[in-house]
Order: C-alpha cells, then structure tokens, then sequence
C-alpha cells in the first residue's frame, strides 16, 4: 500500500534541490571556467591534477545542478531529477575518497553533506515524493 506524499517532505525535497542546485551550480562554473592558475588559489588540490579532470568534474556538476532542479521544474521528463541526485551522490562519495587518498580527512565534511542531501533527493523523488510528468 503506498503512502500519500507529505507536504513537508516534498516541501525539504523543493529546498535541497535548490540548494544543491546553487553550490554545485557555482562550484561546476568555477571548475569550468576559471583559469586554472586563478582556480589553484582558490582550490589547491586542482593545481596537481590534470585540467582535464578539473574540467570534467565541473561539468559534472553544472550538469546535475541542471538535472536536479529543471526536469522537476518544468515536469519535463521528472524522473531526470533523481537520476541527477544519485549522480551527484556519487560525485560527492568519490570527492570523499580522492580526499582521504589525499590524507585531507578534514575537508569531508562538506562532501558528506552535500552528498547526502543529494541521496536524500534522489530517495525522495524516486519512492516518496515523486514529481508526475506534464500531461
């Protein structure tokens, strides 16, 4: 027997995605746009990579801002939205572990938060608080 959605779930649902939306929002264009010299003084670790990886993860990231926020929006294609959560769960889960590989453990507490609450969105738009498609 399935559970009618509670307002204030779907209400929590509406306010991480925006939130998630904003910080990776702003962390994707800053990955993706900045000169990496200027990116290095803000972000450290994206000196000793490759540019490349600095660059995918940024678009990684513009890309589920989008995808977490818009499909739901516009009830365009809304099962998009926990597709683009669970990908940003695993984004934050890997940022995780590349800090920890890095002996930086005092840097995961953004990426654990941040990821889940996007785990979070991913389970509530998937089974709890589902957004129906435009007729």
């Amino acid at each position: 027997m399935e559970q009618p959605t509670s307002k204030a779930l779907n209400i929590a649902t509406w306010v991480a995605q925006v939130i998630l939306a904003l910080l990776f929002g702003m962390a994707g264009v800053l990955k993706t746009f900045t000169p990496m010299a200027e990116l290095a003084t803000k972000i450290p670790w994206t000196a000793e990579v490759p540019e490349t990886l600095v660059r995918f993860i940024g678009v990684s990231e513009l890309l589920g801002a989008i995808g977490i926020l818009l499909p739901a929006a516009l009830r365009i294609r809304p099962r998009l939205t926990p597709l683009a959560a669970a990908g940003l769960a695993l984004v934050m889960a890997l940022a995780i572990l590349f800090h920890v590989a890095r002996g930086e453990a005092q840097v995961i507490g953004v990426p654990i938060v941040l990821g889940a609450l996007a785990a979070f969105v991913a389970w509530s738009r998937l089974r709890r608080a589902p957004v129906q498609e435009r007729a």
